[in-house]
Formats: C-alpha cells, sequence, structure tokens
C-alpha cells in the first residue's frame, strides 16, 4: 500500500496522489508490478525498494545520482511467532530521499513509522527530509530501549517463576528472550556503524546545521547505550541460564542421593526378612517371640542407620 502524506499548519494529511516536498510511505501489502511502476514514476532504483523489504538486508546508505537510500534495522513485536520463538525482532526501514520526496519503505507494520501516522511524534515536517530521517533514527533508538525495559522486567518476573518451579515453559521464554537480545545487539552493532559512517562522511549534509548536528551526536550516544544495555542484559541471562542449570543438576544430585540412602535403610529389614525366610537353622526359630524380635531388630538398625546418615548431614 502506498500512502502520501503532508504537514498543512502542522496536522499531518493524507494526500491521494504525490506533491512536491510530501511524504510517500510504503507498506505492505502490495504487488512487485506496483513497485516497479512507483520506481519508474519517481526515477528511484527498483533496488532500493525490494533492498528495504529484505528482513535480512544489514544497515546501511547508498546514493545513486540524486537519489538516497538509508537501511536502519528497527526492533518489532514478534506477531504470531510460536513460543520458542523471539518475544522482538529486527527488520530494516527503508529512507529513501528524492529532490522532491521522501520515502520510507517497510515490509511489515512498524512501531515507529506508526509513531509518525498517529501523531506521536513532534516537531517535524516531510519537507524537511534531514530533520526527518533524524527523528526516525532517534525513535528507533527509543523503540530499542523501550523493548529492552520489556525483556529485562519479563526476565526477572520469570526468574522468580523458576525459584518455585522447574517447568520448561519458563526456559522456553528465557530462550526466547535470549534469542531477542542477539537480535538487538547484532542490529544495534550495526546501526551504531552506519550511524558513526553518515556522521564521517557527512551524508545526510548537516554539519554545517548546529542543531541537527547536536541532535545527531545525541541519538549516537543513546544507541550506544542500547547496544550496552543489551549486552549487559544477554551476559545476565546467560549468567542466570548456566546458574539454573546447575541449580537442577545439584537438586537432581540431592535427589537421587536421597533415594540412595532410603534404599539403604529399607534393605536392612529386606535383608533381614529375607534370611529369616531361608529353609536353614536360624537363632530363634523356635522362639514364639521371632516375629517380633524380627520387627523390632530390624527398625533398630533402620533408625541407627538413618540417625547415621542424618549426622553427617546427608539426610
Amino acid at each position: 500500500m502506498i500512502t502520501y502524506y503532508k504537514k498543512i499548519e502542522g496536522t499531518l494529511v493524507q494526500l491521494q496522489q504525490a506533491e512536491q516536498g510530501c511524504w510517500i510511505n510504503i507498506t505492505p501489502s502490495f504487488e512487485k508490478e506496483e513497485l516497479e511502476d512507483f520506481a519508474k514514476t519517481h526515477s528511484i532504483p527498483l533496488d532500493f525498494l525490494t533492498d528495504s523489504l529484505d528482513i535480512d538486508e544489514r544497515s546501511r546508505y547508498e546514493k545513486e545520482d540524486d537519489v538516497k537510500l538509508i537501511l536502519v534495522n528497527s526492533a518489532i513485536r514478534n506477531i504470531g511467532g510460536t513460543e520458542n520463538e523471539a518475544f522482538f525482532i529486527t527488520h530494516p526501514i527503508g529512507i529513501i530521499s528524492t529532490p522532491d520526496h521522501i520515502i520510507t519503505v517497510s515490509s511489515r507494520d512498524n512501531m515507529v513509522i506508526k509513531k509518525f501516522l498517529t501523531g506521536k511524534v513532534k516537531n517535524w515536517d516531510p519537507i524537511d527530509d534531514r530533520g526527518f530521517v533524524l527523528k526516525i533514527f532517534e525513535h528507533t533508538v527509543f523503540d530499542y530501549l523501550s523493548c529492552l525495559k520489556l525483556l529485562n522486567t519479563k526476565r526477572n518476573s520469570i526468574e522468580k517463576e523458576l525459584y518455585d518451579s522447574s517447568r520448561n515453559k519458563e526456559l522456553r521464554q528465557l530462550l526466547a528472550i535470549e534469542k531477542s537480545l542477539v537480535y538487538f545487539v547484532n542490529s544495534l552493532s550495526a546501526n551504531e556503524l552506519l550511524k558513526m559512517k553518515i556522521k564521517r562522511t557527512d551524508f545526510l549534509g548537516i554539519r554545517e546545521d548546529e542543531e541537527k548536528t547536536d541532535l545527531f551526536e545525541d541519538i549516537i550516544i543513546d544507541n550506544s547505550q542500547a547496544l550496552e544495555m543489551a549486552n549487559v542484559y544477554t551476559n545476565i541471562l546467560n549468567g542466570t541460564m548456566e546458574a539454573y542449570a546447575s541449580i537442577i543438576s545439584n537438586n537432581l544430585n540431592v535427589v537421587i542421593q536421597r533415594l540412595t540412602l532410603i534404599t539403604i535403610i529399607l534393605m536392612v529389614p529386606t535383608l533381614v526378612a529375607s534370611l529369616y525366610g531361608m529353609n536353614v537353622p536360624i537363632p530363634f526359630k523356635d522362639s514364639q517371640y521371632s516375629f517380633y524380635f524380627i520387627i523390632i531388630f530390624s527398625l533398630v538398625i533402620s533408625l541407627l542407620l538413618a540417625w547415621f546418615f542424618r549426622r553427617k548431614r546427608l539426610f
């Protein structure tokens, strides 16, 4: 679906067709022929559009004639995934700048683009394409930070549940969080390299604009902070998984040890009963109290063994 927007007196208005200085947003669903016609109409290389739809495309920028392409990875919720899949994944937003328009392309519904469409982003105008790009960068980082906080909160709640249970459900959820963090670390690293390269080459042409330069510096710092948070949360989760695996192994050893001790204690009455069940001469075989003697003797030996194991703190 291709939609056109323009700011009129501070309000975002949807247009019926493209106008000078408008924002063109391309989101599913669309046909390949529709993209080809759009690329020809606006003199845009077709691969600029198709690359933006590739979920595995790396963060980068490219220029051909007067058309610029920036691909930046953003976080999205993995809706419809199984419980073993990541809660959040990343996919690229294609930002195409032409002399007449600013174009955004994404293969899935994106939280960042929705913020612009719903008026949650202030102080931007598609006419100022450089400022628009910076705002997309800024809110992409904000989304990463928000998602990281949600993942950390979920991890804490799952850890509390793991203290009282050993169900596979919680372990699968921790694995899903770990997958999300791996996606985030890789994408944030790629985004950081992209932004540093854009800054070094002045790809956006904002070097002489102090306000935009300062904003870009803040965005790079926030991206570094998000990357550091993702690495810290990944290390904490890895430590948690290793510690929990050790706890499970230790608990299993304790259970096996106790079962072994119980088996040893119960073996004594079984051994005594087996001996007195043999068809050979044995002590007290003619006594009328032999049955009670065997029971008392077995219980005394079992209690002595239990006391001994308890004293050694094996129970």
